[in-house]
Formats: structure tokens, sequence, C-alpha cells
């Protein structure tokens, strides 16, 4: 730098050059800081992104893996069943692989039953030395210890350590208890988890992080890690085995369930009146149907629930519920039904919080309206229509409120509302189709609708009043930006909806509040021109200003206006009576565009305010005025302000209202008794 700038200063002829050359050196330190800042907010949107798409990634690895574990237990079950049906076919075959398979298969029923008390009487002496499971775990003869160990539990999100825990896998359940600090061998109760839902994950060794699995329960995840990866193997293995050995145990209850039972034939009685009886107690008997439940879909119906809701196939999970409903629409309801529907209805439940999740806002919002029309239509088809219309309206609330932030509030003003406007027009109309399209069937929601049209124009006008009237804005920019809101407001008529008088009401006191302020700026504006008035005509110098002063005139409605120019570049007017009259019309125009029929009494009340600042001002003139040809030239000046300006502002306010103003033509007709009798003291206003 040092080199550089002794270089520089020997080929500079002098200040002026090197003040140059600072200030290009300082535009580029500029412009490089501000391409660096572009750049690093276009790599941190990037890198949001990418650890958005990479947590996406992360959930459909877990569930390939666990589509997988299942592929795996469905192929061993079929393997299994295969084994089973050729040793039914050859028992003689069967017993010798069941003996080659185990050297130390129980001989008799007298072994298996002590086996099974082992068993029981082992998860009895485990489950005494944890706290708080003999309430959660009642004893029941079928339930027995499978297998146990120490684990680690680890952070699903960060991998940090937690705690050490004792799993009990039991033969319908896992049993998770953390270790007492102060009692060696003594446990107490964290969690129990059935079997029914619950799925293995192997995780992946990533050194240090190695021997772990995971846990999966609806809608929580756990991460434990075992001692080493033979125990692991182990645990998977053994879960595994464990969770497909009580699907079949559950298969094979249902079937002799729904299995027909005899009934037992009565004794024959010798009473004749007994007859009668036994056949009105026997119709209902026979009208009683015995509903199948062992149908190969019935069967696997929750485990492919399970998988659906794991794969995200909410379609082929609701296919199936309505296939059920069907099935069971006109069978009584016996006991194995009431089980099978419990079953179901833990699932539909999981369905509803997945699929509520899936709108919820905290969920990306890409895609517009049309990316939630899945979850929606499944919603709705298990019957949660107000739910889903709720759903919907949050998630496009929070997105209509997002792209309004993102907007980039720009100096122009208006630029930005016709953005702000552009963008939440199109989104409510978007939203308006989309709920058009998925609650076709519901009329009870288009309320909900309009209540949420409602309050999302509630946030639009906050941000269009703090961009346009709290900013102090011109009355002419406001009144462009107005313009624009309501042209766009306009659209939504195309769907039938009319959101315009909501947009009146939440808008009318800013621009009360505009009207108000613009008018005290024209009336101490021409308070101060009354203060200086001279009373003299204006010479315009040039007839291009004479010629441009003609057009705005012109411009404002008086078209009359030439006889009131005299010779070369003269105007037979006061400056003060042809500015107040630029600046009236002016007002008016803009005023005009901002009307609805509530502004009504305070666009007049405001423009009679202001003609009366003016009035006054002729009348005192007049009446004090001692110079006679000054005189003549005040009763001109009040001729064009009663005669030119007072007819041009209520014939334009009567066409940008549609109705006349009495208080205006009152004011003129006020002023013909000035006229008339010029020299009174008294003032007429």
């Amino acid at each position: 730098a040092g080199e550089y700038v002794k270089q520089l200063s020997q080929q500079s002829d002098g200040d002026r050059d090197l003040q140059e050359h600072r200030q290009r050196i300082q535009a580029l330190s500029e412009e490089t800081a501000q391409s660096l800042k572009r750049n690093v907010y276009q790599n941190y949107r990037q890198f949001i992104e990418t650890a958005r798409e990479i947590s996406y990634l992360e959930s459909e690895m877990y569930q390939l893996s666990h589509i997988l574990t299942e592929q795996k237990g469905i192929m061993e079950a079929v393997t299994q069943a295969l084994l089973l049906q050729a040793d039914r076919d050859d028992p003689a075959l069967g017993a010798r692989r069941a003996a080659a398979a185990d050297p130390f298969l129980p001989l008799s029923a007298k072994d298996a039953a002590a086996n099974e008390e082992g068993r029981q009487r082992t998860l009895t002496t485990l489950l005494e030395k944890v706290e708080g499971c003999r309430d959660l775990l009642p004893e029941s003869p079928g339930k027995y210890l499978v297998y146990n160990g120490d684990l680690v539990e680890y952070d699903a999100d960060h991998m940090a350590q937690i705690q050490r825990v004792h799993a009990f896998l039991m033969n319908d359940c896992l049993l998770v208890a953390t270790a007492l600090p102060n009692r060696r061998g003594a446990y107490r109760y964290d969690a129990l988890y059935p079997l029914d839902g619950l799925a293995v994950v192997n995780v992946k060794d990533n050194p240090p992080m190695k021997d772990m699995f995971k846990l999966l329960m609806f809608p929580e995840s756990r991460i434990f890690q075992a001692e080493n990866a033979k125990i692991k193997k182990e645990w998977l293995e053994v879960l595994e085995e464990t969770k497909r050995n009580r699907a079949l145990s559950e298969k094979r209850r249902l079937e002799q369930e729904a299995l027909p039972r005899p009934t037992p034939t009565p004794p024959e009685s010798t009473n004749p009146f007994d007859e009668d009886e036994d056949e009105e107690e026997d119709e209902p008997s026979a009208e009683e149907e015995v509903v199948d439940l062992s149908l190969e879909w019935i069967q696997e119906l929750p485990e492919d629930l399970d998988v659906c809701i794991a794969q995200r196939d909410f379609e082929g999970a609701v296919d199936l519920l309505d296939k059920l409903n069907e099935y069971l629409a006109d069978k009584p309801v016996s006991q194995p039904v009431k089980e099978l529907r419990a079953k179901v209805d833990e699932r539909v439940r999981q369905l509803t919080d997945v699929l509520v999740f899936e709108l919820s806002p905290d969920r990306s919002l890409r895609g517009g309206p049309r990316a939630t029309r899945r979850a929606v239509s499944q919603l709705i088809r298990l019957g949660q229509s107000t739910k889903a219309c709720e759903l919907f309206l949050k998630n496009r609330a929070a997105a209509v409120q997002t792209a309004i932030r993102q907007l980039r509030i720009e100096g122009a003003t208006l630029l930005y509302i016709h953005k702000l406007c552009h963008v939440f027009f199109t989104s409510l109309l978007e939203t308006a189709r989309e709920f058009e399209t998925d609650f076709a069937g519901n009329n009870g929601c288009y309320s909900a609708f309009v209540v949420w049209a409602r309050s999302s124009m509630r946030m639009f006008v906050d941000a269009f009043s703090k961009q346009v009237f709290d900013s102090k804005e011109s009355l002419s920019t406001a009144a462009e930006c107005v313009k624009v809101a309501k042209e766009h407001c306009k659209q939504l008529s195309e769907i039938g909806l009319d959101l315009t008088f909501i947009i009146h009401a939440l808008l009318v006191k800013d621009i009360k509040g505009a009207l108000q302020s613009y008018k005290d700026i024209i009336i101490e504006a021409t308070k101060h021109r009354n203060s200086e008035e001279m009373w003299r005509k204006m010479n315009l110098m040039t007839p291009e200003a004479l010629g441009k002063l003609k057009e705005e005139m012109r411009s404002c409605g008086v078209g009359s206006f030439d006889q009131y120019t005299g010779d070369d570049c003269w105007v037979n007017l006061s400056y003060t009576v042809v500015a107040f009259t630029k600046q009236t019309m002016a007002f008016l125009e803009e005023a005009l565009k901002l009307y609805f029929p509530e502004l009504h009494m305070v666009l007049l009340e405001s423009l009679v305010e202001i003609i009366l600042v003016a009035v006054q001002h002729v009348d005192y003139s007049l009446r004090c005025e001692q110079d006679p040809e000054k005189k003549a030239f005040i009763r001109q000046n009040a001729s064009f302000l009663y005669e030119t300006v007072l007819p041009v502002v209520e014939k334009r306010f009567e066409e940008g209202v549609g109705k006349p103003a009495k208080q205006l033509q009152d004011l003129r007709n006020a002023s013909r008794l000035m006229r008339v009798n010029p020299e009174s003291t008294t003032s007429v206003v």
C-alpha cells in the first residue's frame, strides 16, 4: 500500500488528482463491500435451502431403512410359513429339522410349562428392581422376558450423551428404565412402548458414534448405543424376531376368534308353551352374522397402514380405511370388530397427526396453495373438514405474511405499493381458488374463509398505511396508492368476493387524517399569501409562461380564463387568487380519487374551510380599501372567485361524488349579497 501511494503521488499533478484517486478507491471499496454482502446473503440462503433438503433426505433415508427392515421381516415370515406348511405335509421331516435346529427343544408339555414358568419368574424378579412399573405393567399369564441389557441414550439432534438406561424386552412391549445413582442394580421406570407401534432402524457407524440403533415411536424417536457391535446385532435381531412372533400370535388369535363357535343344544322340553319362547329367543341369534376377519388384507391392515404412514402414502392409507369402513358398514359390532377398530383408530390418529404437521405453518411454505391440497383432501376424507379448513387458512396466512415481510422497501413509495398489492392480492386470489377446489362440498367452511380474508386484509392495510400515511407522503402520492389498492381489490370479484367495503373501513381513519392535514397546509399557505397581498396584476414576463398558465387553468376546469388576460403578458388577477385557484382545484382532484361515501362530509367541510379563507380575505380587502383603482381590481378578483372558481368547484364536486353539495351552493349564493352592496361594513360570511 505504501509503495502504491508513493508511485501514485509521483504520477499525480496535485491534490485534485490524489483526491480523485481517493474517491475512486473509496467507491471501489464500497462496491466491494456491497458485493460481499450480497454474496454472503445469497450463500446464506443457499445454505439454509441445502440444510432443509438434507433434512428431507435424512427423513427419507430413515423411512427407506424402515421399509427395508419391514421387507426383511416379511420375507422371513414367508419363509417361516413355508417351513411350517412343509412340516404339516411331512411331520417326520419337521421333527428332524426341529431336532437339528435346536438340540435343547423341550421334550414334553411338562418341560414347556416349566420353561414358561421360569421365564415369568425371571421377569417378576427383574421388574421388582424397577420402581414405578408395577401398576403400569400388570402381570399376565402370557407375558415373559425375552431380552434385557444396558444401553446409553444419545440426543437425536446433537448426538450428545443423555443418560444410561436398562431395556427390558418382553414378548409384547419394550420397557426402558434409568439407573438410580445411589442404588446399584436398581432402576426407575422411564417409558413403555408396545411392539405394535415400534420400529427399529439401524444407525450407520460414524466414529466416534458407533454401535447405535434408533427406535421410532410416532411422533418421537430415541437413539441408543450398545456396548459393542455384537450386542447391537443381538438387539436388532431379537427386536425384529419378537415383533414378528408378536404379529403371528396376534394373527392366530384373531383367526381363532373369527371361527364360528358351536352352540350347545338345550334338552328337549315337554312344555308346549316353551316352543314359542324358543322361537322368539332364536330369532335374534339367527339374525346375527359372524364377521369374517380372517381375510388376508384385514389381518395385514394395521401393518399396511403403518407402512403407508411411514412412506407418506396418505392416499393409500385413506383408501384402506375407506375399504374397511365399507366392508364393516353392514356388519354387527362384535368383540373382534371392536378390537380391530381400536387398532385402526390408533393408526387414524397417527395419520391425522402427520397430516396436521404437513399443514402447520412451521413447515416449508414453498409451492403455494396447491402444495397443501394433498394433506387437505385426505383430512376431508377422514371427516376432519373443519380442522383441514382451519389449518389450511393458518398456513396461507403465514405464507402471505412471509411474502409481505420479504418485500424490499423501495425508495419510491408508489413502486413498493405496486409490489405489495400484486403480492397480497395475487396470494389472496390463489388461496380463494384453491379453497373453492378443496372445499367444494363443504359450504359451512366458506364463512371461515371470509373471516380469514378480513383478517388478512387488516394485515395488508397495516403494511400499506405504515408506508403511505405514516411516512407523510403527499396527497397525490397517497391518492395514487389508494387507487392502485382499489383496482387490485376489484380483481377478487372474479371469484365473487368483494372486499372493497373492508378496505374502505380500514383506510377511512388514515385518509381523513391525510385530507385534514393537507387542508391545514393549504389554509396556512393561503393565509401567508394573504398577509403579503398588494393587489397588483400579474406580469408573467414571457408568452411561454402565459401559455403555461392558461394550460394549467384549462386543466383545472377554468375555460374562460382568456377574458382575464391583458396586453402582452399581463393577467388582470392577483397572484394570490391565481395560486389559490390552482391549489384548491389540485386538492379537489386528489381528494376525489380518495373519495368514498364515508368521506363525504370530511371532504365537503375541508373544501368549505379552504374557500372561506379566500372569500373572507377578499371581502375584508374590499371593505377596507380606499383607493378606487385598487378597489375595482379587488372587485374583479372577487368576480373571478364567485363567478368562475366556485361554479367550477361545485360542478367538479358533483361529477366526482354523484350528487350536488348544498353547502357549496349556499356559499355561492351568499356571495351575491356582497356584490349587491359592496360598501357594506358587515361581513356576509
